[in-house]
């Protein structure tokens, strides 16, 4: 589903990774942190997708700078992280970027 962005200006963390083969909690820790990360103030949607070579996509998009510097420092986020590192990942990349412009189509 597309994240209910308001009209920018907002800001998007844009996070590409490579899973490795380890699969274990990996969808229920990855879950738990989307229900995490929704009940953080400045959270405004997440949009992702993952292809069947492990490579994926998250796009997480919050009202401020200062909303995702504090959605980093939450200290269950931060435990997930380090989990990643240690055994979910074999690469990764994080992106932060400021939306200032933003368009919607739908057909029909």
């Amino acid at each position: 589903m597309f994240a209910q962005t308001p009209k920018p200006p907002y800001w998007a963390v844009i996070f590409t990774s490579q899973r490795s083969d380890v699969d274990a909690d990996y969808a229920r820790v990855a879950d738990q942190m989307v229900e995490l990360a929704a009940r953080q103030p400045g959270f405004l949607g997440v949009e992702s997708v993952r292809g069947a070579d492990g490579f994926g996509i998250t796009v997480s998009y919050w009202a401020s700078e200062a909303a995702i510097a504090a959605w980093k420092a939450e200290g269950r986020h931060r435990l997930a992280q380090g989990a990643g590192y240690a055994r979910w990942y074999t690469a990764l990349f994080t992106r932060v970027a400021c939306v200032t412009r933003d368009h919607a189509w739908t057909r029909g």
